[in-house]
């Protein structure tokens, strides 16, 4: 069996509507140039506010994909 390398990343996605739909939203705006993701962890939830109120979801995210040295 081949070996495998993986690279692990950290990101951040944002959303008006919940955690769940900013962590997706990092996973799938890094699919679209990462190949081979594998792995993602969710680290850290947190919000932004603006006049008092909540005005974006956030979520942190570990991200892990297949590290190709070809």
């Amino acid at each position: 069996m081949a070996e495998s390398v993986y690279k692990i990343i950290d990101l951040v996605g944002s959303s008006p509507d919940s955690w769940e739909d900013a962590a997706r939203k990092a996973v799938e705006t890094a699919g679209k140039s990462l190949r081979d993701l594998r792995i993602a962890e969710i680290t850290k939830l947190d919000m932004k506010i603006e006049g008092g109120k909540v005005a974006a979801f956030r979520a942190r995210v570990k991200l892990s994909f297949k590290y190709v040295t070809e």
